[in-house]
């Protein structure tokens, strides 16, 4: 009797101790031939402060206006002020096997003169990938890791405050078709 009783306590303890130490596959093992796929949107971010695009920057003044007129609102890209506005270029790594209604972190880079993405909003972006099809729609406010700072004809700079990332800022419209079984087999 104490011998069985002793048998099933390690047998118990035994099984707690292989139950914690559980491994998931995708931890330990790679799927040859899936990769992440790179995604890439042009789009703007807004409320600047004045830090945004200089009026010799035309192309975002002309993307501003195309996206006015998509609401109903018609403004001649001459006639705008670009200067709480920036062009940016929107990137992000899609994962392998991600969901849809999964959401990835983007970064975001001036392509025009601005002089800072802080407090900047980047609006609704289509982020497609090399062929040409969206995957992910990125939007959120642009969180920099720099700072310019300027008074008197001299100025401070730390970092790239032109440059910035939304954690978790584009949301994963359609995901990546994975054949792992082509012939049905799997070795």
């Amino acid at each position: 009797m104490k011998r069985a009783i002793i048998v099933i306590l390690i047998v118990t303890i035994g099984g707690t101790a292989a139950a914690a130490q559980t491994v998931r596959v995708k931890d330990i093992a790679g799927v040859e031939g899936v990769r992440a796929n790179q995604l890439v949107g042009y789009g703007l971010v807004v409320g600047l402060e004045g830090s945004g695009d200089s009026q010799q920057t035309k192309f975002t003044a002309q993307s501003l206006a195309n996206m006015l007129d998509s609401y109903g609102i018609n403004v001649p890209a001459d006639k705008l002020k670009v200067k709480n506005v920036a062009a940016v270029m929107v990137t992000a790594s899609l994962p392998a096997f991600a969901r849809v209604g999964t959401t990835i972190d983007v970064s975001v880079s001036s392509l025009g003169d601005a002089r800072s993405l802080q407090g900047g909003t980047l609006l609704q972006t289509p982020l497609r990938a090399a062929n040409g099809e969206v995957y992910a729609v990125a939007q959120g406010q642009v969180s920099i890791g720099g700072f310019s700072v300027g008074s008197g004809g001299s100025s401070v700079a730390k970092n790239h405050p032109t440059t910035g990332r939304i954690p978790g800022g584009a949301l994963v419209e359609r995901e990546t078709k994975t054949d792992l079984a082509p012939q049905d087999t799997l070795s």
